[in-house]
């Protein structure tokens, strides 16, 4: 038995981007190595775990990504969960390009090379292990190679409807809100 298949409707980008900010995400940051040895990082909440059995980690960049040019070279990379004192973090990395400033923001090579940032909630450190197109992003699976979780009890930073928000429903200051 097949489904008949509904008259498919045009849908703009900003129409599907308002439905998906309905769903709450986490905030991580995604950290690799660029060719010339210097940290570069993107944030990223198009991000979920794929697999236990091998510990799989699947993560969406945009195609024109310094963070996924990064990747792809560097063959590694780090997710970085945020706890919700690190909004600064998720705000300083959804700079585009190379405008994010690592100066103040404190991290440490991980097992892959892959910058590890200082207070995550959890840092997931993958080998690629393959890559897929998906329209205008590409997706990348990771092997997870090592992984460490804080045990401290710090809430996570979650982003919905277009800014941050907090567990209990209180929502924290604007400072980024993504735009069409």
């Amino acid at each position: 038995m097949t489904a008949a298949s509904p008259e498919v409707t045009d849908i703009t980008a900003a129409e599907f981007r308002q439905a998906m900010a309905h769903f709450a995400t986490g905030v991580t940051v995604v950290t690799s190595v660029g060719a010339d040895g210097e940290p570069v990082g993107t944030t990223a909440n198009a991000v979920c775990s794929l697999s236990l059995d091998p510990p799989l980690v699947l993560v969406c960049f945009d195609r024109l990504s310094v963070t996924l040019a990064a990747i792809r070279g560097h063959g590694a990379f780090t997710v970085n969960v945020l706890a919700a004192a690190q909004q600064h973090l998720s705000v300083n990395f959804a700079r585009p390009g190379l405008a994010a400033a690592w100066d103040s923001v404190r991290h440490r090579p991980g097992v892959t090379g892959s910058p590890r940032l200082h207070d995550a909630l959890a840092a997931v450190e993958c080998a690629v292990e393959s890559r897929f197109p998906g329209g205008d992003h590409e997706i990348v699976v990771g092997r997870v190679q090592d992984l460490e979780t804080a045990g401290d009890g710090a809430e996570p930073l979650l982003y919905w409807r277009g800014g941050y928000a907090a567990l209990g429903g209180g929502a924290f200051p604007r400072p980024f809100r993504a735009t069409a």
